[in-house]
């Protein structure tokens, strides 16, 4: 069986509230390495048409522990690819800064997160690496790691706010339908 076509098939960013968004996503292994070649040129692609700084491999169905980022700074591109990535240090210091998701489009709030954190992750030939990041960078890492264990960023409003922007979402989404 060819599997050829598929591979140039540009990827569905799923749409909460779809299930796959809500599971936690199980560690990538060796013998998922074929797996990520294939998708991540496919990944990047499609952040950067969305266009978004980040997307991890639940918000395009699946259910492994790696995302990318790229922050476009000085309208350059820096992709980061994090496989198995964790947070090893948070800063005490939080901010609140608006937060958006490729997976609840046109939806934004301020979330408050710690400024700072250390990331321990591997790199696609499985080196392991460490970043230490603050300001957009640390937001964006974090977002995309809750992503990786379940958690969209209304998870960290109040169940009033949460509540609004999905059914304003589902609003959307049911007039486009």
């Amino acid at each position: 069986m060819n599997d050829a076509p598929s591979a140039v098939l540009p990827i569905e960013i799923l749409i909460a509230p779809h299930p796959v968004l809500r599971r936690k996503a199980r560690p990538v292994r060796p013998e998922d390495a074929a797996l990520l070649r294939a998708l991540l040129p496919r990944m990047y692609e499609a952040m950067y048409a969305a266009p978004g700084i980040g997307l991890a491999a639940p918000q395009v169905g699946h259910e492994l522990r790696f995302a990318i980022v790229d922050l476009h700074e000085n309208e350059t591109r820096t992709p980061i690819t994090l496989i198995n990535p964790e947070i090893i240090r948070a800063g005490d210091q939080l901010v609140a800064r608006e937060e958006g998701c490729l997976s609840l489009p046109n939806q934004y709030a301020e979330v408050v997160r710690p400024e700072t954190v250390r990331v321990r992750f591997q790199d696609l030939d499985g080196r392991r690496q460490e970043l230490d990041a603050d300001g957009l960078l640390a937001t964006c890492l974090q977002h995309e790691i809750d992503h990786l264990d379940g958690v969209l960023f209304v998870d960290h409003l109040s169940s009033l706010k949460r509540n609004m922007i999905m059914r304003r979402l589902a609003k959307e989404r049911k007039g486009k339908g």
